[in-house]
């Protein structure tokens, strides 16, 4: 058996039989000088090529799938999660590209490095928005990479699912050239290599192939935002589904076109205002704090001063008003009724119109002894200064408390 078809048939695949069968056949050539050249013709256009359209970085997922890029895939036409990985962190670090196309159309491939691509994927959703377009099949490992995206948007005539692993055996016959193989396995590894011609060898790579399958339904969950358990049958147990009926099971999110997604995420970005955080001060003191701590200048807000209760001052004004107009009318005398009507229309206090009223006593001859006898023997108070000062305080706490006693 040659090299080739002994490692192609040697691992799991996450691959469509047809595709499987039509690699392993080319496995199996590989030796022949014209069948490279034959195989080498018939690439995929474009495979392992990225485009950059307003913004939107397409990258195709084409062919089979293998974990690194050789001779191998150039012949099949296939491509790698090597060489995937490497685009894709690519796009995600370009700060022209605001969004990635995932042009998805591959039976699947080798299981090797397709959780680590897909987890790549899944990551890189935090960053940019990564869409998965199946235009043609996304089966197998292909639907894997494509669940990681932020959504998969599936043509009305592709296929998406196969979501299950196999293991492709070759058993070979003694009866063309009467050869015989033998392997000889330490005694402390008996399961290393597994007679496939038994049924307990087939049981023994069932239980490798049912925990990759589990990985595989698992991680899918996840990225589509489901359980578990409701996988299988969303893909049909391992069967594919065309264009609506994906969508309807829940392996797609809609129906598109690959040219009409582009130009959906090459729409310019809603830019939504940035919202400073304002710093609101109160003082002068508080501004200079804040400039000092480095704040920028257009975030400062300075605070309203508090509006006060129009009409609370009014009713304060108005009491007031009354209570000094009543003060003065009680200091009135005969003989002084312009000096109050004066000091009332000038909004005098009742202090400075008792002032008022003592000095024009004293220039009409009037003595501190008559206006304390106009007190009616209120006690005044002893002046706390000598003189004219001292009388005239005295004359008009004299004054202000005869009225207040009338």
């Amino acid at each position: 058996m040659p090299r080739a078809l002994e490692l192609a048939a040697s691992q799991p695949w996450l691959m469509l039989p047809d595709a499987l069968e039509n690699l392993l056949t080319i496995a199996d050539r590989m030796g022949d000088p014209v069948a490279l050249a034959t195989r080498r013709g018939e690439r995929l256009e474009d495979t392992r090529t990225v485009t950059v359209r307003n913004g939107v970085a397409v990258i195709p997922v084409t062919g089979p799938i293998f974990r690194y890029a050789n001779m191998f895939t150039e012949i099949s036409g296939a491509t790698s999660t090597q060489v995937l990985g490497t685009d894709i962190q690519r796009a995600l670090d370009d700060p022209k590209v605001r969004s990635i196309v995932l042009n998805i159309d591959s039976p699947g491939g080798v299981a090797s490095g397709i959780n680590e691509l897909a987890e790549m994927i899944f990551a890189g959703r935090e960053r940019k928005r990564i869409v998965a377009y199946i235009g043609g099949i996304g089966a197998s490992a292909a639907y894997w990479i494509a669940s990681a995206a932020h959504e998969i948007v599936i043509d009305e005539a592709s296929l998406a699912g196969s979501i299950g692993v196999v293991v492709e055996a070759v058993v070979e016959s003694d009866a063309a050239n009467g050869r015989k193989r033998y392997q000889i396995v330490s005694s402390n590894a008996p399961n290393k290599r597994p007679d496939l011609a038994t049924e307990e060898g087939r049981a023994k790579i069932g239980e490798t192939v049912n925990a990759l399958g589990e990985v595989f339904v698992g991680k899918v969950a996840r990225n589509l935002g489901t359980e578990a358990a409701k996988v299988p049958a969303m893909g049909d147990f391992g069967g594919l589904r065309v264009g609506a009926a994906a969508v309807e099971s829940g392996l797609a999110h809609r129906l598109g076109s690959l040219e009409s997604l582009i130009t959906e995420l090459a729409k310019p970005a809603i830019t939504v205002p940035r919202k400073n955080t304002m710093t609101t001060v109160h003082t002068t003191a508080e501004l200079r704090t804040a400039l000092a701590a480095g704040t920028d200048p257009n975030t400062i807000e300075i605070a309203q001063a508090q509006q006060p209760d129009l009409g609370a001052v009014r009713a304060e004004g108005a009491t007031a008003e009354r209570e000094r107009i009543k003060g003065i009318n009680a200091l009135a005398s005969k003989g002084f009724e312009k000096e109050i009507e004066a000091a009332i229309d000038a909004g005098t206090t009742v202090e400075a119109t008792a002032l008022q009223l003592f000095k024009a006593a004293q220039d009409r001859g009037i003595s501190l002894s008559a206006i304390k006898s106009d007190a009616q023997g209120v006690t005044a108070t002893t002046p706390s200064g000598d003189g004219k000062q001292g009388e005239r305080q005295a004359a008009v706490s004299a004054i202000v408390a005869g009225a207040s006693r009338r």
